[in-house]
Parts: structure tokens; sequence; C-alpha cells
């Protein structure tokens, strides 16, 4: 058994290869080559959560994904999230590697947003806008720096410091890296706008997007929790990374659909299908659209399959 700590898993999963792997595991899902089941969240006794996200291989592998979610950890030099991928071999179900997942969250999270804002934004982009300038924010402009041609990254974090750092990460980037008083500052005439925060209530707002512009909805991953509001969600094309997952879990989706202001079909479909050419992506260069994602435990087993995999070869 092999085991893939942080610093194995940053010094070995590129962005570009990490942006390969999450544009075919998003075909795959769709292909059927592979199984995304629905995540499990358990409610612990002492009011945290313990995720579990179980995925399926047919070229030779199963695993899942195994989380703590400890809100209680404010303050306590502790990190929220924690926890392992767990990745089986198929014919025996042996465990084959244990890999921080952390990491590969963190890396492969940026790399499908970037696959998705190559698939949906218009192709002139060149101006990107950050709302939570975290673990996730470096991820985004790190697989964005790198799949689109920018010039000009935004940084808002309820944290100024935060979005200080950002911003002068882009610089390093040799990009023109700009820290924001505020999110609708961040936003004004942005072309890709990326939503990374923790926030329950909406962080953007329809009337601050502009026209042509592409919205990657990362941060919220729960019925109840929300960073667009409703008008931006009415007005927008909406893709995804897994229908049924959104349509259980995404607040994004379901809190202005249960408000009445659309219906189950304003979901337009996944962004695998649209890499495979099923459905139409972006249709015009004025319209506004979103991709609304909760992740995929498919992704993560993806990452882990391609670092057992590299480092067998290398044996």
């Amino acid at each position: 058994m092999k085991i893939f700590d942080q610093s194995y898993v940053e010094a070995h999963l590129p962005v570009a290869a990490c942006l390969h792997i999450m544009e075919q595991t998003l075909k795959e899902e769709r292909q059927g080559d592979c199984v995304q089941y629905l995540r499990t969240a358990i409610d612990l006794p002492n009011t945290n959560v313990l995720g579990l996200m179980p995925a399926y291989y047919e070229r030779g592998y199963f695993g899942a994904k195994v989380i703590s979610v400890y809100h209680t950890n404010g303050g306590t030099g502790y990190p929220s999230h924690q926890g392992e991928i767990l990745l089986f071999g198929k014919e025996h179900g042996e465990v084959l590697a244990v890999i921080d997942a952390m990491s590969v969250t963190k890396i492969r999270t940026g790399a499908v947003s970037a696959v998705a804002t190559r698939a949906l934004a218009n192709p002139d982009a060149r101006v990107l806008a950050i709302l939570g300038c975290g673990a996730q924010g470096h991820s985004h402009l790190n697989a964005m720096a790198v799949s689109m041609h920018l010039e000009e990254v935004r940084c808002w974090d309820a944290y100024p410091p935060c979005a200080q750092a950002l911003a002068a990460a882009a610089g390093e980037k040799g990009l023109r890296g700009v820290a924001c008083a505020s999110a609708q500052e961040a936003v004004r005439d942005a072309d890709i706008i990326c939503t990374l925060t923790p926030s329950k209530e909406p962080i953007l707002q329809g009337t601050w997007v502009k026209k042509g512009a592409h919205v990657n909805a990362v941060g919220a991953c729960a019925p109840t929790a929300r960073e667009l509001d409703s008008d931006l969600m009415a007005c927008s094309r909406i893709f995804c990374d897994n229908t049924e997952s959104i349509l259980h879990e995404s607040g994004d989706f379901l809190i202005p659909q249960q408000e009445g202001r659309y219906g189950a079909e304003h979901l337009r479909g996944t962004v695998g299908d649209v890499l495979l050419g099923r459905i139409p992506g972006r249709k015009t260069r004025e319209e506004i659209t979103v991709f609304d994602a909760v992740g995929m435990a498919v992704e993560d087993i993806a990452c882990g399959i391609y670092l057992y995999e590299q480092a067998e070869e290398k044996e």
C-alpha cells in the first residue's frame, strides 16, 4: 500500500496534468466509464460532520474520499476540513493507496473550474475576478493562468490580507493583480468570476455581472447555502458537474427553484456533455453562463489513480 501525503501530492500532481485528467474525467463520467455516487454527510453528536464520497472506475479501481468537517476548529490551529482518499483495486478489493485528500481537492477543484471556463466562457476572456482568496483562490488562479489568456486578476475576500496576498501571487505570474475593497468592485466588467467562499447568503448579485460573463459557483455545497442571488441564476444559462448532485445539494440552484423562479429544466446539463458535443454550451457572446459545481468523488479518485500509476511506473 502506498501513502501519498500533502507534500507528495503537491510535487507530483502538476496543474497542467490535472487539467487533462479533469477534462477526461468529466467526459468519462457521462460516458459511463466511471460511477459517481451521491455523497453521504453524517452529522456527528459533537455538531460536526463526517463526509463519505465514493466512486467506481471501470478501468480497475474504486474508492472514496473520507473527510471530517469541523466548524468547531476555528481558532484552534486545525483546519476545518481534513481527510484521506482511499484507492482500492477493483479485481480483489485491496487498498492500493492512501492519499491526502485536502491537497488533491485543492488542485483538482481549480482545474475543474478551468476546464468548465474553457468550455463556456467567451474565448477572448481576459479579466478574472476571484471572490474568496484562501486555498481555493490560489488553486483557481493557478489553473486559470494555465488554461486562459488572462491579463488581470481582481481579488476580494472578507479578510483583506488574503485578497492582497492573492493579488501579489497574480503579479508573480506576470498578471495585473488588484486587491478590491468589495465583491461588487471585483466583478465590475469581469469576464470570468469564481465564487469560492463559505458564505451561506449571496455574495454575488445579478445586477453586478456584465453580459457575456462566465461564473464558476464553487463555494456553496449544501441545499441551504448559496453564493449567487436568484436574479443571477434566473437570467443565466446553467451547467453543472453532476446533475443528480446539483438537484440534491446545490442551494445556488435549489433556492431560486423553490422560490418559483424556474423549474428543473433551467439546468441545461453537464459540462461533460458539452465537452462531448452532446449539448451546446454558450450560444451567444452576450449570455451569462454559470458552472454550478459541488464536486465529484470521481475527480478525486481519478487523481488518485494518476498518482498511483505514476508511482508504479517509477518502480
